[in-house]
């Protein structure tokens, strides 16, 4: 037995490591095909800011309840991308409303505010409850939730970043 030609015999290896290698070489080409065929790269780029936000709820009695909504921390984010979504909110005679326009017309960054008052909501005719002809309706808020909703540029993507529910929601 010749143990040289044994040890220096070596002609299965090469095919083998060279068909593993082309295996893998076709995988990831093949994975990095369907990310662009499948838009999954334009999604990285589309995430949703982190920011947190907190609630000063006053409510008023016989008058008007007042929100605020305070940006607590973050990232600093336009205006224009946020909203302020609610159910459960009324006018004094019960009339449910909602919030009539954006809230947040400046760029929120730590420590800015923007309040959700009887000036901010709208009936469901489009009057604003603030604004109705003779005395103004009052805002109760003790019922509502609202949520502080982000929505990006492009308007495909949207995450709520903040969330508040009244006393008697």
């Amino acid at each position: 037995m010749n143990i040289k030609s044994i040890i220096s015999d070596d002609d299965a290896v090469s095919p083998v490591i060279g068909v593993i290698l082309m295996v893998a070489i076709t995988v990831i080409l093949a994975a990095v095909i369907a990310t662009f065929v499948l838009g999954l790269g334009d999604q990285v780029s589309n995430t949703a800011p982190q920011a947190s936000f907190s609630f000063d709820y006053e409510q008023n009695g016989g008058d008007s309840d007042e929100l605020m909504i305070v940006h607590e921390g973050g990232d600093s984010i336009d205006g224009t991308n946020l909203n302020a979504t609610t159910s459960g909110a009324a006018a004094d005679d019960g009339t449910s409303v909602s919030v009539g326009y954006d809230v947040f017309t400046t760029q929120m960054s730590a420590g800015s505010s923007d309040s959700l008052t009887n000036a901010t909501f709208k009936d469901g005719s489009g009057a604003q409850v603030s604004g109705k002809t003779g005395e103004a309706d009052d805002l109760d808020l003790s019922g509502a939730t609202v949520r502080v909703v982000y929505t990006s540029s492009e308007g495909g993507n949207s995450a709520t970043l903040g969330n508040w529910e009244g006393p008697s929601a």
